[in-house]
Parts: structure tokens; C-alpha cells; sequence
């Protein structure tokens, strides 16, 4: 049996580990929901300062020049390219994961129309279990177009294959799904879309700083993900987009904002895209957030995603060997993949009364978050998270099962 010294022995061996003195984390509390938003690195608060304080407060407009701000999307979209196994000039972060994802989808709708091979391909496949706003904007942008386009969603992974098919415009994918914590494979999917003669749009919000990408490597067409989850870039920070080089010239989405003109300040009433992937910029960038979406990046700049990934997989085993040793005589149930291929850097159970559960399990410091249906969510960030970290939350966990310390009829909160 694993014990806490063993965990301990595996902490003092970790070349992570100190890492996690970058990170703001409180006293007393196990940290388990940097999937759904990553702990605050301590330089926050200090870059925060400097740009309210000074850039803005003392450099007011001039910062646009002077602090670099105008091209603060494509800087940081440079330094996280190769997190993403992408180029220079092939990412900015900006907007939100879901507006990115409006522009990708469309764009890639407008790429396959534009193809004389492709342009009556009118059905975008995805999955059922996909994150919600996904499928909403593609209902959304389906009938704002009004040209017969269809949502095709699968009920299992291993139907995707059957559904991309020569109807197939384009395959809007999650890499990891939000809830399960399965992994697809990327190259193989990607290259079953091509053969298809389908686009492959990928959501990498669950993807992004916690499992090794390669999206050019991989075949991939189009790509968003959010920067507030594994990248600790802070709640609401600016998401981005990927459109490889292959791509750019094609490129074209409907929210052509100032941002994205070949010269903005030449105050043109007509609008021409830029070169690049600035096109895919649309209006005005919030300066305070996106700033602070580099204190995330510096720290992933002094390790590799081979480290994290390698640590990751040896968290979500450990935590799910414990819980099955000593949570065994409780009806949870195995929601993520064993296989490490197919597992993202969280582990999902069910229990009936899972929402209640997780409400007890915050209340001792140990913080995952629920998702419907009785589907409880821990993320493992190795960054911050160390192996005491999961042996106390499994015995947390057990004693609250054990004891039937949790309230059934707990009062749900508006985010859960």
C-alpha cells in the first residue's frame, strides 16, 4: 500500500516541485481545479501594478507605443506557439475561447465553400459530450448563415470515424474532453478528415499547457484554447486562435474589427485584412489581462511539456489507485480513460450524490468542481500540484464517504 511518506520521498525527488513557490496558493487548501482555472502566479500581482500604476496611470496612451501593447496579441501568441507545437506568426491570444471559435468555425465553412471539390458540404460534425458553447456557436453561425447547414453530433468516440464523411465540410473536435478527461488523437483524426476531404477545428481548452501538442505535426487545420485553465493566465483571460501558415492566406472570418486591417490607423471605411495571422484579430485588446497571461507563460518557459506530461500522468495514476484502495467500498465510478494515451491531466468519477460530495470536499480545503450528470472533476496541474497533495485529498475523500459527511440536499450554487 502507497503511504504519504512514499509521496512524500516522490515530492522531494521531483524536479517540479519548485515550481509550485511561483504560485499564490492558500494555506490549507489542496488545489485540484486548474482545469477549470489555474492558480494565480505570484508575479500577477506585481505585472498588475506595473501596468495600472505605471504604463497606464503614468503612460497613459503612449503605452500603446511604448509598453509595446499594440503588439502585446502577437508576442504572446509567439511565446506559446511552441506549447502548442506551433510556428512564429501563427497564434495571438485575444477574445474569448468562444468568439475564436465563431471565427475558426466560419472560416473554415467559407475555406470548403471556396473549394470547388467542397462547397456543397453542408454538415459540421462534432460530439454530443462536447463543451456546450462549442455547440452553441455552431448552432449559432448554422442559422445565422441560413444555407442548410447542419450540426451532426456522436454519441461515442469511435462513432466520429463513420460520421466524417464525404458530407463533411468540417470536424469541430475538443482534444480533451472537459468532462471525461479523454484524449483523442489528433494526427489520426485530423487525418481521417483530410481524407474525407473535411477541415479539422480543434478546441484545445483542456489541451493547452497540460498535454504535449503538436498541431502542425498533427495535420490539424484551425485551433482555439482558453489561457485561464492550465496556463494560470487569470479568470477571463483572453483566449487564442492558431491558423497555420498553410492557411493564412485563405483565411477569412466575419468579425473584420480594426485590429485585423492591413492599417488600422490609416482610418480606411473599407475594410482589407491583414497579412498573417493578425487577421484574425478583431477590436480593441483588454491590456490589464492580457498582460498577465505572460506571468503563466515565464513560468512554463523553465521546464518542457515532456516534464509536465510525464508528472501528470503520475499524479491521475496515483489518485487513481488510491481512491480505488481506499474508496473502494463506495459506488464511485471511472469516468476517465486508464490508458495514458487517451487521458488528459484530470480524472473524472461519478457518485450519486457526486454534487454534494464536492461540496463537503471543498469545505475540508480540497477544491475540484462538478459537472452533470454526477461527474466530479479533479485537475492535476504539475506545476502546483505535488503527490501529498493527492494521498490527503484521497483521505479526505474517504473519510467523507466513510463517514456520510456530505449534504444531499446542499443548495446549489450558480457555479458549480
Amino acid at each position: 500500500m502507497i503511504s504519504r511518506q512514499d509521496c512524500l520521498a516522490r515530492d522531494s525527488d521531483d524536479a517540479l516541485a519548485p515550481l509550485r513557490q511561483q504560485f499564490d496558493l492558500p494555506p490549507g487548501v489542496i488545489y485540484l481545479d486548474g482545469n477549470s482555472l489555474g492558480a494565480r502566479p505570484v508575479a500577477a500581482v506585481a505585472r498588475a501594478q506595473q501596468v495600472i500604476a505605471a504604463e497606464w496611470g503614468h503612460d497613459l496612451i503612449r503605452s500603446w507605443n511604448s509598453a509595446g501593447w499594440f503588439d502585446l496579441p502577437r508576442r504572446l501568441g509567439d511565446r506559446l506557439a511552441p506549447l502548442l507545437g506551433a510556428h512564429a506568426g501563427e497564434v495571438v491570444i485575444t477574445d474569448t475561447t468562444s468568439v475564436n471559435l465563431f471565427k475558426a468555425l466560419a472560416a473554415a465553412l467559407q475555406m470548403q465553400t471556396e473549394d470547388a471539390a467542397h462547397a456543397g458540404r453542408r454538415v459540421i460534425v462534432s460530439e454530443r459530450s462536447n463543451f456546450p458553447t462549442d455547440l452553441y456557436m455552431a448552432q449559432g453561425l448554422a442559422a445565422w448563415l441560413d444555407r442548410g447547414y447542419q450540426l451532426r453530433l456522436v454519441d461515442d468516440p469511435a462513432e466520429l470515424a463513420q460520421a466524417i464523411d464525404a458530407d463533411c465540410a468540417v470536424a469541430m473536435l475538443t482534444h480533451v474532453n472537459y468532462r471525461s478527461g479523454y484524449q483523442h488523437d489528433m494526427a489520426a483524426l485530423s487525418a481521417h478528415c483530410h481524407a474525407q476531404g473535411a477541415l479539422a477545428l480543434w478546441d484545445l481548452a483542456h489541451s493547452a499547457g497540460a498535454v504535449p501538442l503538436d498541431l502542425n505535426g498533427a495535420g490539424a487545420d484551425l485551433a482555439v484554447g482558453c489561457t485561464y485553465k492550465y496556463l494560470n493566465g487569470g479568470p477571463g483571460a483572453p483566449a487564442f486562435i492558431w491558423v497555420p501558415e498553410r492557411h493564412q492566406g485563405r483565411f477569412r472570418q466575419p468579425l473584420s474589427g480594426w485590429w485585423g486591417h492591413a492599417a488600422p490607423f490609416a482610418m480606411d471605411p473599407a475594410f482589407a485584412p491583414a497579412k498573417g495571422i493578425a487577421r484574425a484579430l478583431c477590436g480593441t485588446q483588454p491590456i490589464v489581462s492580457l498582460a498577465l497571461v505572460e506571468c503563466g507563460l515565464d513560468i512554463f518557459a523553465q521546464t518542457n511539456m515532456a516534464a509536465i506530461r510525464h508528472k501528470s500522468l503520475a499524479l491521475t495514476d496515483l489518485f487513481i489507485a488510491l481512491v480505488e484502495a481506499r474508496c473502494a467500498n463506495h459506488p464511485l465510478g471511472l469516468v476517465t480513460p486508464r490508458e495514458h494515451a487517451q487521458r488528459g491531466s484530470q480524472v473524472s468519477f461519478t457518485h450519486p450524490h457526486g454534487y454534494a460530495v464536492m461540496q463537503a470536499l471543498i469545505a475540508r480545503g480540497v477544491i475540484g468542481d462538478y459537472r452533470e450528470p454526477a461527474i466530479m472533476r479533479f485537475g492535476f496541474t504539475p506545476l502546483y500540484t505535488s503527490f501529498a497533495d493527492v494521498w490527503d485529498a484521497v483521505e479526505i475523500l474517504r473519510d467523507i464517504l466513510d463517514q456520510q459527511s456530505y449534504d444531499i440536499d446542499a443548495r446549489r450554487d450558480a457555479v458549480t
